[in-house]
């Protein structure tokens, strides 16, 4: 290591000020804090001083996000391996290829044939998000003439973890420059955006591309129209069209859908594996429980009000909290999503409010809006947009409070 510092410090001085690449001092510089901690660090009495910094912060995240990769390999493979057992046939698709040179077959119970399947579907989603996210943080640093930080580490795990696996790596590379840039770059950067980067990806892949991600296509990697009994619908599209009848849920095993075997996102099937990550996240402060707790709260209260309700044309309304908290990216969404730190409100009320109108958005967006019944997406980018506000009103309220106190 110490060979690769005297390297760096030579050809530093070409990319510092007044060097002949000045201009692309930011690609010098983000290879240099990645692998080393900056040289330059504040001394005088007046700067407080913290372990945790924004390359700490999102390595710890994607440390948390580490059981969901796993669960994601795993059960990508096991749900196109369980398809081809039953009939399906394998796509056609270069991946496939690379596969069949591997020799490992289509056995749903070989744990290494899951896993590698997985990974062939996983791994090339993943190059192209942070090839595509990369390219725009670069520019953007040359152009504007600041560091690379970061920030697009996370957004860069997040995207595959939330795309079908055999979604067309083209509008994958398309839809992570849309949210990079619209999401994140066009504010300023890591710390100004005000919309979550990954769903910005995520919804402009819905929106663009409804067939591959709207949730009543193939959402298994295999080819379903020979399989005995199999559709690739996810299982929030059944329970939008039967709700708890045998055509819906009924048939859905509620520990498999909490373990993460079932059809869906890569990566967004497991609440097990989020559970874990937010234990990560709360014991080193950097998720909020508060907004993890709103969430849950949320959905729990207005799933058991609709239940109560009850709906002669809509079967959705019958659906309870507890297939709400393992179906599609409520997982996903509530620990990873909703408790980014610049997107969601500063104070500790707002955190939980935020999180509970959260919760009570995306199921009404599943259950009113037979159109999406997925819904975590839309309640996270709307509640982005009122995070201020909700700042703004408890600041000014506290403001207020302590003036009646001390005047």
């Amino acid at each position: 290591m110490q060979a690769l510092r005297k390297i760096l410090d030579k050809v530093g001085k070409d990319f510092e000020h007044g060097g002949k690449f000045e201009r692309f001092h930011a690609l010098y510089d983000m290879h240099d804090t990645i692998l080393y901690s900056p040289a330059d660090v504040s001394k005088s009495g007046s700067h407080v001083r913290d372990g945790m910094d924004l390359k700490r912060m999102m390595f710890t995240v994607v440390i948390a996000m580490i059981p969901a990769v796993v669960m994601a390999l795993y059960n990508t493979g096991f749900q196109a391996n369980l398809a081809i057992s039953n009939g399906a046939q394998p796509l056609d698709a270069w991946q496939m290829t690379v596969y069949a040179a591997l020799g490992l077959g289509f056995d749903p119970n070989d744990f290494i044939a899951n896993v590698a399947h997985g990974l062939i579907w996983f791994a090339p989603v993943f190059a192209v998000t942070a090839v595509a996210g990369g390219i725009v943080e670069v520019i953007n640093a040359v152009v504007r003439k600041h560091e690379v930080n970061e920030g697009f580490l996370v957004t860069m795990f997040l995207i595959p973890l939330i795309c079908p696996a055999s979604i067309p790596l083209w509008q994958g590379f398309i839809a992570t420059i849309f949210g990079v840039l619209i999401g994140k770059e066009i504010f300023g950067g890591t710390g100004f955006n005000i919309l979550n980067p990954a769903l910005v990806t995520r919804a402009f892949l819905f929106f663009a591309y409804p067939a591959e991600i709207s949730g009543d296509k193939v959402w298994i990697a295999a080819d379903l129209a020979q399989a005995d009994g199999m559709s690739g619908a996810t299982w929030l599209s059944k329970a939008a069209v039967a709700g708890m009848s045998v055509d819906g849920l009924a048939n859905l095993d509620w520990m498999d859908a909490f373990i993460g075997f079932v059809p869906g996102s890569m990566g967004e099937t497991s609440a097990l594996a989020c559970i874990i990550g937010a234990v990560i996240l709360i014991a080193t402060g950097i998720g909020s429980w508060r907004t993890m707790l709103g969430v849950t709260v949320g959905t729990f209260a207005m799933a058991s009000l609709l239940n109560a309700i009850g709906s002669d044309t809509n079967p959705f309304f019958s659906v309870p909290a507890h297939y709400h908290f393992v179906l599609g990216g409520w997982a996903l969404g509530t620990v990873f999503m909703a408790t980014e730190p610049v997107t969601s409100p500063f104070t500790n009320t707002g955190k939980a409010i935020y999180g509970f109108l959260i919760g009570v958005l995306v199921v009404l967006v599943r259950v009113v809006n037979p159109a999406y019944p997925e819904g975590m997406m839309l309640a996270i980018l709307f509640m982005n947009m009122f995070s201020p506000f909700i700042d703004h009103f408890f600041v000014q309220a506290n403001i207020k409070r302590r003036v009646a106190r001390y005047a």
